[in-house]
């Protein structure tokens, strides 16, 4: 049976999908780092939305990446959970020549 990363790693192969899933990247980051440190911190999506006043439904689509957060929104997660909101600019790594 194929899990759901081997299919991943398989369509991966394609240049178009590869695009349009690393496209999707820094959203996939946000996402899982929410819910990392929601979990770290031992709280349910409900405790989360009581204490930042964002409903319990919004918070998942932030979860499952179906929501579009402000940047005030995010910074109200990251206070709820005692956290700091980090956003950086890094430099796109060019492929080298001869490389994918």
């Amino acid at each position: 049976m194929t899990t759901l990363n081997d299919f991943i790693e398989e369509q991966l192969q394609d240049p178009v999908f590869k695009e349009k899933y690393d496209a999707l990247e820094p959203e996939f980051t946000v996402m899982q780092a929410m819910i990392d440190a929601r979990k770290e911190k031992g709280m349910t999506q409900k405790e989360l939305a009581e204490v930042t006043g964002i409903s319990q439904a919004d918070i998942s689509r932030l979860e499952r990446g179906t929501g579009n957060p402000s940047l005030r929104t995010l910074q109200r997660v990251a206070q709820a959970l005692q956290m700091a909101l980090k956003i950086e600019f890094v430099p796109v790594q060019e492929p080298r020549a001869g490389r994918p």
